[in-house]
C-alpha cells in the first residue's frame, strides 16, 4: 500500500504519541519497521517535504494557501516563538477564524528556516496508568520536583495534576518534602476543585518516603480518598506529571532565581499558560482547561465549522480564478 505525504506525516506523529512503543504501534498499523524508519530518516533530513514521493508538476490546486496567509503564519511564529508549528496552526484557527493544517504550517515555517530538527522520543514502556480515567477529578497525579534558589538552597515543588484533563489543579512551593507538605497541597486542591467530602479522588504517586508514610495514609483515609502508587523503578506510571515537569522546567529553569517569591511568580505564569493557553496534542489540541471545565467539545465543533468555511472559500476562489483564466 502506498501512503501519501500527509499520511506518512500523520503516522510519524501517531507513533511519537503512542503509549505502546514503536514496534507494537507499527504492528497494529501493519507498517513495516524498515519502511517507517526510512520515512523518519527523510523526515529528519528534510522535514515534511522529505515525505513526498515525487515533486508535483501541477501548477496549482484549489486548496493552495494564499501568499497573505503564508506571510501571516511566519509573522505569528516570530511573534510567539514558544509555540510549535502544531500550536501555531490551532492558534490561527482559534484566534484568526480560518483553518490551516498542521502540516501546512510546518512546511511554511520549514521553508522560512523557522523549524528546528524534530525530537523523536521512543517510549519502551507503558507511559500511562492502566486504568484509564473517564472524567475530571477521578484521579489526581502528584509528585515533587526541585529547584535551587541562589542564596536559599533547594526548594521543592509539589503539584497535583488531574489525570483526565492534565489540568494543574494546584501547586505549592515547599522547603521540604514531608507528608504534611503533601497534605497541604491536597487540601488546597480539594478546596480549588470543590470536591465533596464524601467522594475524594484517587491519588496516584510514586514511592517517595513522604507518600508511603503512615501519617499520609491516615490523612488520605480521613478525606475519603484512595491512594495508589506506581511500581518501583517504573516511573512511566506517573508519565503525565513527569512530562509536565519536563515541559515546565524547560521554560522556568531558563531564569536564575534569587528568592522563593521570584520562582513562585515564574511558576504562576507558566501554570497559567499551560492550563489555559497551551494546546495539548493528546487532548485533540485543546487546552487542559477546555477539558477540565467541559468546553472542549464546543471548541472542537467551532473548529470544524471554521475548517469547512475556510475550505469552501478557498475552493470558490480557485474556481473563480479558473473562470477568469478562460475569459482572458
Amino acid at each position: 500500500m502506498h501512503y501519501n505525504q500527509n499520511e506518512k506525516y500523520e503516522i510519524i506523529k501517531l507513533v511519537e504519541q503512542s503509549d505502546l512503543g514503536v514496534i507494537r504501534t507499527l504492528n497494529q498499523l501493519n507498517i513495516n519497521k524498515t519502511t517507517f524508519y526510512n520515512w523518519y530518516k527523510r523526515y529528519l533530513e528534510n522535514g515534511y517535504d522529505g515525505l513526498t514521493r515525487k515533486k508535483s508538476t501541477r501548477s496549482g490546486t484549489w486548496n493552495k494557501i494564499s501568499s497573505a496567509d503564508r506571510d501571516q503564519v511566519v509573522e505569528i511564529s516570530l511573534e510567539k516563538p514558544e509555540l510549535s508549528s502544531r500550536e501555531v496552526a490551532w492558534h490561527i484557527t482559534d484566534y484568526y477564524n480560518y483553518y490551516i493544517s498542521e502540516s501546512s504550517v510546518y512546511r511554511i515555517l520549514g521553508e522560512n528556516g523557522l523549524i528546528s530538527v524534530p525530537s523523536f522520543r521512543i517510549m519502551s514502556a507503558s507511559d500511562s496508568f492502566h486504568d484509564k480515567t473517564t472524567a475530571v477529578n477521578q484521579m489526581w497525579q502528584t509528585d515533587f520536583t526541585y529547584f535551587k534558589i541562589v542564596g536559599w538552597g533547594w526548594y521543592y515543588l509539589s503539584t497535583i495534576l488531574d489525570d483526565y484533563s492534565r489540568f494543574i489543579v494546584t501547586w505549592k512551593l515547599c522547603s521540604n518534602m514531608k507528608a504534611e507538605d503533601v497534605e497541604n497541597t491536597i487540601d488546597e486542591a480539594l478546596l480549588a476543585a470543590s470536591i465533596p467530602k464524601e467522594s475524594g479522588p484517587k491519588l496516584l504517586s510514586d514511592n517517595g518516603s513522604c507518600y508511603i508514610s503512615n501519617q499520609l495514609a491516615e490523612y488520605i483515609d480521613s478525606k475519603n480518598m484512595t491512594h495508589v502508587r506506581g511500581r518501583p523503578l517504573h516511573p512511566q506510571t506517573q508519565g503525565k506529571i513527569e512530562r509536565y515537569h519536563r515541559s515546565m522546567k524547560n521554560v522556568v529553569k531558563l531564569d536564575v532565581f534569587h528568592s522563593p517569591g521570584q520562582l513562585e511568580q515564574k511558576l504562576e505564569e507558566f501554570v497559567e499558560f499551560y492550563n489555559y493557553h497551551r494546546y495539548h496534542e493528546s487532548l485533540q489540541n485543546v487546552t487542559p482547561s477546555d477539558v477540565y471545565f467541559g468546553t472542549a467539545e464546543k471548541v472542537i465543533r467551532r473548529r470544524l465549522k471554521t475548517k469547512d468555511r475556510t475550505l469552501k472559500a478557498r475552493k470558490k476562489q480557485y474556481q473563480l480564478g479558473m473562470q477568469l483564466e478562460k475569459l482572458f
